[in-house]
C-alpha cells in the first residue's frame, strides 16, 4: 500500500549521527512535516552539493479531517490518531538534532473551528511548532519541490496535488523558465516565477468520499463525482482561458498526489510500492482512463488486495481518479508525469537555501532550531 510518501527512502535501524570534528563535519539535518487531511508525513534530510539526501522518512494515514466537512470540527478520534503520529515525528527530529525545521498543517486545520486549538495543544504537549499553511504557500512549495520533474520541452505544465481536503492546481508558463531545474537547487526555487495562475479547490479525496461514498463506486457515482469537480473548475478556466493557451502548445500534467503514484504502481504491476520506480515515471492519459475503468469493475475487497492500494486507500483511490478525470476533461493532455515528491521537498529546499546550501556551500550562520 502506498499513500504518496517517500517509503522507499526509509533507512534501516536508526543511529544518532556520528559526531565529527575539523573539516570532516557532516552537514546538519533539516526536517519538513506535512500534516494533511489524510496523512502525516515527515522527511529528514541533509544538504548535498546538488540538493539534499533523505536520511529518514515517516508516513502514516491519520485521517485528521474525517467528518470535518460536515461537522466543522476535528473529532477526538482523529486528533488522537494524529497526536500518536506526531509523537513519532518529534522523536525522529530529536534523534537527528535537526538545525532547521518547518512543520505545516493544511486543509483540515485550515477549515476546522478547533484547528488552531489542536495546533496549540501539539505545541504544548509535544513541543512542535506547527503552522497552518495558506493555500498559496502550499502551491508554491509544491512547485519548488517537484520542479526538477517538469519537462523542459513543454510550453505549459499543470502541477496538481489531489489532497485529502483540498486540491491545489498550479499552471506554469515555461517560457519564463530560467536555469536548470534538474541540477541546481537555487534554480529549482526560482520555478515559482513561472506560475501564471493557481487555485485551490475545496475538495479532496476525503471530502468527496464523504459526499458520494468510496467503498462501492458505480460508473454513475464516478461520473457524478467527476462532473461535480468540473463545475468547480469552470470559474478558474473562464478567468484564465488555459484551453486557448495550451491548444497549440506542448503541455503536460505533473501530479504530486497519492492518486497518481498509486496508478503508476498499478500500471507497473508492482508487487510492492517502489518510490524509485514510480517517481518521475510517465502515464499516458489513455492508460489513466483504462486503469480507472479497471478499478471501477473491482469490488472494494479486490481494491484492498491491490499491493499499491491496500486497506487504507481502497475507499479513496476511485475518488482521486474522479478528480483527475475532471482535470483531464477540462484541459486535455496526452501525458502525465508522476511525482512522489512535493510540499515537503519544497520546504527542505527553502530551509537549506536560506542557510546558504544552494550549491553545497553554506554560509557561516545556520538557522537555529
Amino acid at each position: 500500500m502506498h499513500d504518496g510518501s517517500n517509503d522507499a527512502q526509509k533507512p534501516g535501524p536508526q543511529k544518532r549521527p556520528r559526531q565529527r570534528t575539523g573539516s570532516d563535519v557532516s552537514p546538519p539535518a533539516y526536517a519538513a512535516l506535512d500534516l494533511g487531511t489524510n496523512n502525516c508525513r515527515l522527511l529528514v534530510a541533509r544538504p548535498t552539493r546538488r540538493g539534499f539526501h533523505v536520511i529518514d522518512a515517516f508516513s502514516r494515514i491519520i485521517r485528521l479531517g474525517e467528518g470535518v466537512s460536515k461537522s466543522g470540527s476535528l473529532c477526538d478520534a482523529a486528533m488522537h490518531r494524529t497526536k500518536e503520529a506526531l509523537k513519532v515525528c518529534a522523536i525522529k527530529m530529536a534523534r537527528y538534532d535537526v538545525v532547521g525545521a518547518r512543520l505545516v498543517a493544511t486543509q483540515a486545520c485550515r477549515i476546522a473551528d478547533n484547528g488552531e486549538q489542536f495546533i496549540n495543544e501539539m505545541r504544548r504537549d509535544l513541543g512542535l511548532n506547527i503552522e497552518i499553511l495558506s493555500h498559496e504557500a502550499e502551491a508554491q512549495l509544491a512547485v519548488s519541490g517537484c520542479a526538477s520533474l517538469i519537462d523542459d520541452r513543454s510550453d505549459h505544465a499543470l502541477v496538481f496535488d489531489i489532497g485529502g481536503g483540498s486540491s491545489e492546481l498550479v499552471w506554469l508558463d515555461l517560457s519564463r523558465r530560467k536555469g536548470d531545474w534538474r541540477r541546481s537547487l537555487a534554480d529549482r526555487l526560482e520555478a515559482t516565477s513561472c506560475i501564471s495562475a493557481w487555485t485551490s479547490l475545496p475538495v479532496g479525496v476525503v471530502t468527496l468520499a464523504e459526499q458520494f461514498g468510496g467503498h462501492h463506486v458505480t460508473p454513475e457515482i464516478f461520473e457524478a463525482m467527476a462532473c461535480a469537480v468540473v463545475k468547480m473548475l469552470e470559474p478558474f478556466e473562464r478567468e484564465h482561458e488555459f484551453c486557448k493557451r495550451i491548444d497549440t502548445g506542448r503541455v503536460h500534467f505533473l501530479g504530486t498526489s497519492g492518486t497518481v503514484t498509486t496508478l503508476a504502481g498499478i500500471q507497473m504491476q508492482l508487487e510492492r510500492y517502489d518510490r524509485n520506480r514510480v517517481d518521475g515515471s510517465w502515464l499516458d492519459t489513455e492508460d489513466v482512463r483504462r486503469l480507472t475503468n479497471d478499478l471501477l469493475l473491482q469490488t472494494h475487497e479486490q481494491r484492498v488486495a491491490q499491493p499499491c492500494i491496500g486497506k487504507d486507500r481502497a475507499d479513496l483511490v476511485l475518488v482521486g481518479c474522479a478528480i483527475l478525470e475532471a482535470l483531464m476533461r477540462m484541459w486535455p493532455t496526452r501525458r502525465l508525469r508522476v511525482a512522489d515528491r512535493g510540499l515537503r521537498e519544497g520546504i527542505l529546499a527553502t530551509l537549506m537555501a536560506a542557510d546558504g546550501y544552494l550549491d553545497g556551500r553554506p554560509r557561516a550562520r545556520r538557522r537555529s532550531r
